[in-house]
């Protein structure tokens, strides 16, 4: 496994790399670091750098990275895989993702699942807001990020 952090301009972004696929990103710091970085991992650590680079100067619209996600239930796994088809610069509503897994009362669990989204931006769950328009709950406690990867997403949005 392989954890690195990258210096963002919403602060620090901490990777794990397992087998040479993504199955972690994080704002808050590692409990430890042990590090045993193979030839896959590094490649698919320096992709990731490199695409993130990309997406933070608005040059990159989608990420094209090896993910897996290691753990979650399935209708987690469900979910998260949904936020992956949210378009650049749009946003859909909790209710919206609901109703496209075909649940329309699934709300709150979407809301739970994207909260745990183990892959935020990669796997954009900043993209999902209130059916009001509010910018509710963001990996927790993080709304300030949701903010700022929405506004950069909607200045670099090109129609």
């Amino acid at each position: 496994m392989t954890r690195s952090i990258f210096t963002s301009p919403i602060g620090p972004i901490y990777l794990n790399i397992e087998n040479g696929r993504l199955t972690g990103l994080s704002y808050e710091s590692f409990m430890h670091s042990s590090n045993s970085e193979t030839e896959t991992d590094f490649l698919t650590k320096q992709l990731t750098f490199t695409q993130l680079e990309e997406y933070f100067q608005g040059t990159r619209l989608e990420f094209d990275l090896p993910w897996q996600l290691s753990e979650g239930t399935d209708f987690q796994k469900r979910v998260w895989r949904m936020l992956d088809k949210i378009p650049y610069g749009e946003v859909w509503s909790y209710q919206d993702v609901a109703q496209k897994l075909g649940d329309v009362h699934a709300v709150r669990a979407v809301g739970q699942a994207n909260r745990k989204n183990p892959l935020p931006i990669i796997l954009p769950c900043h993209r999902v807001i209130g059916k009001n328009g509010r910018l509710v709950g963001y990996n927790g406690h993080e709304i300030d990020k949701k903010e700022w990867l929405l506004n950069h997403e909607l200045q670099h949005f090109h129609f």
